[in-house]
């Protein structure tokens, strides 16, 4: 006897939930807090706020609470990012820190299929933002 639609299961579940987007950003912004161009696009260092809106971002993007939602209402991450000067040196330091972050996964914390669709979504992101220089949109 079938109760219903079978549910799919998020990436969020199957990376174990909010623990590891925990890890994940935490491991992100150790290195912002030290990195001479990111670093500075935080002058209030704000630094517990601004991990809180990134997981929560990446939560709910990955299928977990929609806690940015509920916080902070829509993403709009490009308005959001517009009074920050974000080139492609930016963005492409960006993902160099959250790539080393993603490291500290082994694979079977972050299987490789889960590694190539974040990573995929976390350079779409990252480009979104520029908005300095021949490449802003």
């Amino acid at each position: 006897m079938e109760i219903g639609p079978k549910q799919e299961q998020t990436l969020y579940d199957a990376v174990g939930g909010d623990p590891f987007f925990r890890r994940l950003v935490e491991g992100f912004y150790t290195q912002v807090k030290k990195d001479d161009l990111i670093g500075p696009m935080y002058p209030d260092q704000d630094w517990d706020g601004a991990q809180d809106r990134l997981r929560w971002f990446l939560v709910q993007y990955w299928g977990g609470p929609r806690l940015f939602q509920e916080k902070r209402g829509n993403p709009m991450l490009r308005k959001r990012h517009l009074p920050f000067a974000i080139g492609e040196a930016e963005a492409d330091r960006w993902l160099e820190l959250m790539g080393n972050s993603m490291e500290q996964f082994s694979d079977d914390e972050l299987p490789p299929a889960y590694r190539a669709q974040m990573w995929n979504h976390m350079q779409r992101v990252a480009y979104m933002m520029i908005n300095q220089g021949p490449r802003a949109y």
